[in-house]
């Protein structure tokens, strides 16, 4: 929950220029409702995309307060942040409403971009496989191989964001390899190998070389470090690096 819509708009400017000669990766911005509409006119020209940070499953009706992936999608979006670790924290979110996203994202031909990932209790309880596994069997329930195709997952390890840990590189590249695996058994190697798996936790310039030499970290999803056009700029560089 940061920025209003001009500053939003200068930021994306900001990320557009510094991105400009990037081809080798897929640069992807996740802005407000309140700014999307503003943000997808100024990234018309480029290539960098937009993404909304979380939708409701009905597409309309007496929802009130609620914004349907028709809206995001008419506002320019091509991908929808899912199950995010804050949503579940702090409004409720489970596995099963994360499902019914799921389901309401790829129906109208959205993408989603599913968060999972253990608090600091389960990884200390040595539950993180047990967590994760079970988010994402309840969460993909019912998702056809064809629709898991479409989309991306971030492991945000709820311990490591915000509080400036992160995970190791290898306890990074561990789970990442453990959901790829989770994947090739519940639909195919081929589905597996063809789904990014982001890593999201207190990513920053400095840190984003050393987890992207992990063989299953495809890429990251980026909190506070996205707030500065310098600071994202240089992680989307460094990862290519």
């Amino acid at each position: 929950m940061h920025k209003i819509v001009s500053e939003a708009v200068e930021l994306t400017k900001n990320i557009v220029q510094g991105v400009a000669d990037v081809s080798a990766a897929d640069v992807l911005v996740c802005p407000p409702f309140t700014a999307l509409a503003p943000v997808y006119k100024e990234l018309e020209s480029s290539s960098v995309q937009l993404g909304a940070q979380n939708v409701h499953w009905e597409t309309q009706g007496a929802f009130t307060g609620e914004v349907s992936p028709l809206m995001v999608k008419d506002a320019g979006c091509e991908y929808v942040i899912v199950g995010h670790s804050e949503r579940r924290q702090y409004f409720g979110e489970t596995d099963q409403t994360v499902n019914k996203r799921l389901n309401a994202v790829l129906g109208v031909g959205l993408i989603p971009v599913l968060c999972i990932g253990e608090s600091l209790q389960e990884r200390e309880a040595e539950q993180t496989s047990t967590v994760i596994e079970k988010q994402l069997r309840d969460g993909l329930n019912g998702i056809s191989e064809e629709d898991a195709r479409q989309m991306v997952i971030a492991y945000e390890p709820v311990w490591a964001i915000g509080t400036g840990k992160t995970a190791t590189p290898e306890q990074a590249g561990e789970v990442h390899h453990a959901i790829r695996a989770w994947l090739s058994e519940a639909y195919s190697q081929e589905c597996a190998a063809g789904i990014r798996i982001l890593y999201g936790g207190s990513v920053k310039p400095g840190n984003i070389g050393e987890l992207m030499t992990k063989e299953d970290i495809d890429g990251a999803l980026v909190g506070g470090a996205s707030l500065t056009a310098d600071s994202f700029v240089g992680i989307v560089k460094n990862a290519i690096q």
